[in-house]
């Protein structure tokens, strides 16, 4: 198979890379590194990834950001820089990669716990995070030429918790290779419409 992995150079990218690298022929897509460089806020850069890569099996996203801060200092601002990266750039990975995937291929996107179980300072990247697994499970009923489409949900991965512990008190950090199963389990395996719910 032939892979893109857009962030496939970030904490779960890397892992994520590995281990598709062991039988697949791998693309990575970074914002300043990888075998070519995408901005998934942007539609124009995204669309320029994909006349660079051309057509694949699977397209992969770990990439996308949203603010993190109090409901009371959120500018309009801060939640678009969730809405265009996180939620849309991932929304356009959808729209313009159907064009570039082989049939039969497959999109796996990414979210996280707080679409499930929000921690304080996250109402932004909670509300992108919810609405992307919307997204999933309703494109997925329309999506043609034998195109599946999944989302993995992880809960606090190990690589990160020394960064993150302190916004989720208790939390059991989840092991990288559990994480990364369920990557391939959607690349993989035959789901669609599924959210791949990864936890301790």
């Amino acid at each position: 198979m032939k892979i893109l992995i857009i962030g496939g150079n970030g904490t779960i990218g890397r892992k994520i890379t590995e281990r598709f690298s062991e039988s697949d022929e791998v693309l990575i897509a970074g914002r300043n590194s990888g075998d070519v460089t995408v901005d998934i806020s942007s539609s124009e850069s995204i669309m320029e990834m994909f006349q660079n890569t051309g057509a694949v099996d699977a397209i992969v996203n770990v990439a996308g950001d949203a603010k993190w801060e109090k409901f009371d200092n959120l500018t309009e601002e801060d939640f678009y820089i969730g809405i265009k990266s996180k939620m849309m750039g991932q929304v356009n990975l959808v729209r313009f990669g159907r064009s570039f995937l082989n049939p039969g291929g497959s999109f796996t996107l990414t979210t996280g716990i707080l679409a499930d179980e929000p921690v304080d300072m996250t109402t932004s990247a909670a509300m992108v995070n919810g609405a992307i697994q919307s997204f999933v499970k309703a494109v997925a009923l329309e999506l043609k030429n034998g195109h599946r489409i999944n989302v993995v949900s992880a809960d606090l991965v190990e690589d990160a918790y020394e960064k993150y512990k302190n916004y989720f008190p208790g939390n059991t950090p989840v092991s990288m290779r559990k994480v990364v199963d369920g990557y391939v389990k959607s690349v993989k395996g035959k789901i669609n419409g599924e959210i791949l719910r990864i936890r301790a």
